[in-house]
Parts: C-alpha cells; structure tokens; sequence
C-alpha cells in the first residue's frame, strides 16, 4: 500500500487511547478493591476491626475524594491532560502501595515482635483498641493518598473523550472506558483474596498498586493532543472536529475560554450534574465496598472461598457485560430516531433508572439461594454503569472543552459526599442491626440482613429520584456559550 493511499484512509487512534483510559480505569477500581476485599478475612481479624472501622475508612476516602475532586478538574485543566493524568496515576500507585506497611508500623508503634503475637492480642482488652484505632487512622492517611490521585481519573478521562471524540460518539466511548471500573471489579475477586491468602494481605497491595507504574510508560509514549499527534492523520482529525461551530485555528483552539471556577455553579447545568452524581454515586461505591461483607455477613461466604469468589464474579461479569450496551443506546436515538444528543441521553438515563428498582427484590429472594442477589445486583450495577457513562457526556454536550475537567470535579466532589455518607451510615447501622439482633426488623428480616435491606431500598429509588431532579432542572438542551 502506498504511501498516499494509507493518507487517504481515517486513523482510529482515538480508540487506542480510549484503550488506555479503560486499562486506567481497570487499574483505578483494582486499586479501590484491594481493601473491601481483604479486610473481612485477613485485615479485621489482625487489627479487631468492626463495620464501624471500616466504615469510617471507607466513607473517609470518600469524604477525601469529595473534596479533592473540587478542585481536581480545575488541576487538570491547569496542567494539561498529559501531565495531569500522569501525576495523578502516579499518586494513587504509590498511595495503594502504602497499604502494605500499616501493619508492619502498627506493630512497630506498639511494640510488637511479630504477627503471631498481633494476632495474640485478646479482642475487647485495652491494647486492642489500641491497636484497632492506630491501624485505622493509619490506613485511613493511605486512603488520603489514593484518593488524591484518583480524583484525577475520571476528570483526565472525560477531559480526553471530549479531545478525542465527537459528540455522538462519547457516550460510547466512555462507556468502553468507564467499563474499565466493572473489569477491574470483576477481576478483583478472582485474583486479590488468592494472592492475599498464598502471601498476605500485603502482597495484594503492592502487587496491584504496582500496574499504575507500567501504565505510565505507554501514556507518556502514546498521548498528545490530537491536532498535534503524529498518529492522527487529516481525515481522523476532521471527523474529531466535527462538532466545532467554525473552522477556527488550532492557536485559536488552544486560547479557548474556560469558566471561571465559581462561575460554574451558577449554571443550572452544573447543578443538574451535581444532582445527578450526588444522588447516585453513592449506589455504586456501596456495592463496591461492601458486596463482599454481604456475601460474608448474610450467606457466610468468604471471600477467598470458592462460593464467595464465585458469586463476586458473577456479579461483576454482569455488570461488565450488559453496561457496554449503555453507551450504544443513545447513539440508537440520535442517528436511528434523529433525537438531539442530549434528549437522546435523557431518555436512555430514564431507561436506565427502572433497573435498579430490581435491587428491591435481592433480599427477599436471597432466602432462596445467594444466586439471585448476585444477579440482581449485578443488573443494578449495570445500569449504574450505563447511567453513568451518559451523565458524564451530558458534560460534554453543554460546556466548552476548556472547562470539561473542573465540572467533572465538581460532580465528583458531590458524589463523593454522597458515597461518605451511605459507607459511614452503613457501617454504624451494620454494627447496630448486629448488637440489636432480632430487635432490630425491617421488611420482615432481622438484625444485620434488615440492615441490608434498607440500604438496597434506597439504591433502589436513587436514579429515578436524580432523573427527576435533573430534568426539572434542564428540561431542554442548552449550549453554554461564552
């Protein structure tokens, strides 16, 4: 093939780099699942953790990714996106290594030879809350290090997709990267609980927090914008460029105007964002944290057993699966129906919210077998995925490239509120439901199994109730203009 024909052909570079934002992604949520996955059967029996513990660690990394996340789009926008996804792929490695020296400086702190006699101290003694509180503050300081780097993802991510794609095929592509979270979940179970049983809990920390490390190679050897990389020829840079309203320059494209930072959140747009991460984040990161301690507190499957690991599995290879056509179905609305990209969106994000109504039936047929929670769930997870993937485009839709990563941060910081709150709650109401026992009822169950069943019935109602909001809010598509 000659050389002017292969000139003649559109690259699809775009789509290798939407490639390295799903492997990203994957490596993100392997990160994030490293604890909710060792914590029930290898961390809490060494330090006397309760659900209280870990849900303090859980909703503290929320709370810290809340408000990093405010200020992380506007970081990104600063730095660029190259340099901005490095720095925070960066951070978030090195803080998900860092787990694996708690124990050893909770040992040193309090004097400890070795791991047996940790493991010797009796529950409920005075050195065990000793070393319970020193152990949780010190993963909580990790946590704080993760969180700093992976507020960075989502806003690099989104930031890239609005580079990289047209309009019409955003919700599409971020679907495929933003599957890189139920990947990375779903290949957490089937490898974390084994390489912490085979060599500790510690391995699974480093070994896992060590993938960012490789990642940045080929993102400081493949990424450049894409009038400027040598991997975009004419014709895949005009298709990229559809959507822009003039044929402005590329200087003029690189001075675009970004929005002031407190500016944004007068825009009904921002709000509407906001609405709908705050309502629905929270959803997710419950799954993400606690479905193992489910699958152990109500049907005793641990998560390095076979059933336990199993059923995990399941869950997130639903999740993986079904959410890929999420992205899809709004682009079935816009080129088949010929619906507005963000009317299109809308209407598939409604769709979307009916699933997790299902999450209100996982309870009361896990009577029956652990199988139908794992399907259920699994099904609410993919709508949350789908939901998900079209909020974000919805960004892109109606602000200028130029302020697409701070309004992410924004949305993130909100989401992150709401994920502090339901994983703090959750662990002070699992920890109550288990002290009342029988006295503690809801819908017919008991104890710590009510307690589940009330947080589903709020993931239940979560995305209907955010879909309202946000339409009430922007009825109609409307462009920001500056």
């Amino acid at each position: 093939m000659t050389k002017e024909l292969k000139q003649d052909i559109k690259t699809n570079w775009r789509w290798y780099l939407c490639a390295l934002l799903f492997a990203a992604t994957t490596v993100n949520y392997l990160d994030r699942q490293v604890l909710s996955l060792t914590w029930k059967d290898f961390i809490a029996p060494e330090f006397k953790w309760t659900d209280t513990d870990y849900g303090m660690i859980t909703g503290f990394f929320s709370l810290f990714y809340a408000a990093i996340s405010l200020f992380a789009g506007k970081g990104i926008d600063k730095l660029g996106t190259k340099k901005g996804y490095l720095l925070a792929i960066f951070i978030w490695s090195t803080g998900a290594c860092l787990h694996a020296g708690c124990g050893w400086l909770t040992m040193h702190i309090e004097g400890l030879p070795n791991k047996e006699a940790l493991m010797a101290v009796q529950s409920g003694s005075a050195l065990a809350l000793s070393i319970s509180t020193i152990s949780v503050y010190l993963f909580i300081a990790c946590r704080l290090i993760l969180a700093l780097g992976e507020s960075g993802n989502f806003p690099s991510a989104i930031k890239v997709t609005a580079e990289y794609f047209p309009k019409k095929d955003r919700a599409f592509a971020t679907v495929i990267f933003n599957s890189g979270a139920s990947v990375g979940a779903l290949a957490a179970p089937a490898t974390i609980p084994f390489i912490a049983k085979a060599w500790g809990w510690e391995s699974a920390f480093i070994i896992i927090g060590a993938l960012g490390y490789i990642w940045m190679f080929f993102w400081i050897k493949w990424y450049d914008k894409p009038q400027q990389s040598k991997h975009v020829n004419a014709q895949e840079l005009a298709y990229i460029q559809q959507d822009d309203d003039d044929d402005a320059p590329v200087e003029e494209v690189k001075e675009e105007k970004t929005i002031p930072f407190l500016k944004c959140f007068t825009y009904r747009q921002t709000w509407e964002f906001i609405c709908g991460k705050f309502f629905t984040d929270g959803v997710w990161w419950f799954l993400l944290f606690w479905v193992p301690a489910y699958f152990s507190d109500v049907y005793h499957y641990a998560s390095a057993s076979k059933e336990g690991a199993t059923l995990i599995f399941i869950l997130y290879l639903i999740v993986t699966v079904l959410s890929i056509f999420g992205g899809y179905l709004p682009k079935i609305f816009v080129e088949k129906k010929h619906m507005e990209p963000y009317s299109g969106r809308m209407r598939a994000m409604l769709i979307f919210a009916f699933f997790p109504l299902l999450a209100l039936l996982a309870q009361p047929l896990g009577q029956y077998s652990a199988l139908f929670p794992a399907v259920i769930i699994g099904i609410a997870g993919a709508a949350h995925q789908s939901w998900s993937a079209n909020l974000y485009s919805t960004i892109g839709d109606m602000f200028p490239k130029s302020t697409v990563a701070s309004i992410t941060g924004i949305g993130t910081m909100a989401g992150g509120v709401a994920s502090y709150l339901i994983n703090q709650g959750s662990g002070i109401l699992f920890d109550y439901a288990d002290h009342a026992g029988k006295m503690f009822t809801f819908f017919g169950f008991e104890g710590k199994p009510a307690a589940y069943m009330m947080v589903f019935c709020y993931c239940g109602v979560a995305y209907l109730v955010a879909w309202c909001i946000m339409k009430a809010l922007v009825p109609k598509y409307k462009k920001i203009e500056l």
